[in-house]
Order: structure tokens, then sequence, then C-alpha cells
């Protein structure tokens, strides 16, 4: 967005957890995971990519 005069405004639920990412106007939502980990990557101060891994615990479960 160049025009730094528009205003866009999107309402989100604050007792949902999640993460946002705003590029260009457009909001995109991080969903949560059980257990893990997200990266975010930056290129040209915009979000480029998010990387998402994933951590599974052994002790004390069983892993089917």
């Amino acid at each position: 967005m160049k025009n730094s005069n528009l205003k866009i405004t999107a309402e989100i639920d604050l007792m949902e957890n999640a993460a946002y990412v705003v590029i260009d106007g457009q909001l995109t939502k991080v969903t949560p995971k059980q257990f893990g980990e997200d990266t975010i990557i930056w290129k040209d101060g915009k979000v480029f990519d998010v990387i998402r891994s994933q951590r599974v615990r052994m002790s004390g479960q069983e892993v089917i």
C-alpha cells in the first residue's frame, strides 16, 4: 500500500489465541497448534515466509 492516507480496519477476536500477518492490507491468520514453533522470514520489510515446525513429545506417551 503506497497511499499512507488510506486506512483499512479489521476486527479480530481478542479471546482467540492466534498470530496475524498483514501484507499490503491483507490479513492472514496463523492458527496455533498444540506444540511447535513458527518462524517468520522477512524480505524487503514484508513477511516472506512462515516456517512451521512441530515438536512431538516422546516421554510418557505412546506414539502410534
